[in-house]
């Protein structure tokens, strides 16, 4: 096992989610090279030090200024102890509502990060050993049926050998701590995963591009589900999966 493949495993080993073979491997590995042993420590510090330190955000004094000057201007009148808190107490509400609105939007993007970084491991564990499919079989008709009881959603699989991408098979695999389903394809000698899950959000979302340690994850929904295509084909490639996979899946829903 070399650094890069160890590097991308030491997440998944402390957060539990490696088999006792691959955990053997990643520890072997780390016995004869101090340079992963001492990148794991300093995971592990940084993941202790987390519960310690929650995300807490402070509006900036200048942002309740620019705030008030972008508010009508009030009618010259006498002030009084009564108008002057009122005043303070809404520039208080507008700064932490807005100091809010960033929280949240920092801790959907460190959630976001969190999955992608489930997608890509549980991608490279595919690759490793004979665990690519636990139902090996072109038949898109024993694959979907194969996941009935084993995931909340039922998975579309669709044969796109004739597009250009072989379909191997299927899988059980975890993202985020959740049993998703993960459609094998073949592009030449690359594999892609498609990993298939309940989307939380109900609005239609497009594909988007992530890179991360080498390969592409497209990620986008429909019909109530979220995809994540993952390989190390290029972006271009990736794309035209996914755009051909809607194509097949529109067509057999008749949309």
């Amino acid at each position: 096992m070399t650094c890069n493949e160890t590097d991308i495993l030491l997440h998944a080993l402390l957060d539990g989610e490696l088999d006792a073979g691959h955990a053997r491997e990643v520890e072997s590995h780390m016995e004869s090279c101090p340079s992963c042993a001492a990148q794991l420590r300093a995971y592990g510090e940084l993941q202790r030090a987390m519960p310690a330190a929650p995300l807490r955000y402070t509006a900036p004094a200048g942002l309740r200024r620019r705030i008030e000057s972008a508010l009508p201007s009030a009618p010259p009148r006498a002030s009084s102890r009564r108008s002057v808190l009122k005043g303070f107490a809404m520039g208080t509400a507008l700064s932490a509502a807005m100091a809010a609105t960033l929280v949240i939007a920092v801790i959907r993007t460190d959630q976001d990060q969190r999955v992608l970084g489930d997608v890509l491991s549980a991608h490279v564990r595919s690759l490793q050993g004979d665990h690519l499919t636990d139902v090996r079989t072109s038949d898109q008709h024993t694959v979907k049926p194969w996941f009935n009881g084993k995931v909340d959603v039922a998975p579309p699989v669709v044969d796109l050998t004739a597009q250009g991408f072989t379909l191997l098979g299927g899988r059980l695999d975890y993202i985020d701590g959740k049993a998703v389903a993960s459609i094998v394809y073949r592009r030449r000698t690359h594999v892609i995963n498609l990993f298939v899950a309940q989307d939380a959000a109900s609005a239609h979302r497009g594909a988007k591009l992530d890179a991360m340690q080498g390969f592409n994850i497209r990620r986008w929904s429909a019909q109530g589900l979220e995809f994540f295509a993952v390989s190390d084909v290029n972006a271009e490639e990736l794309q035209e999966f996914v755009e051909k996979f809607e194509a097949a899946l529109h067509s057999a829903s008749g949309t």
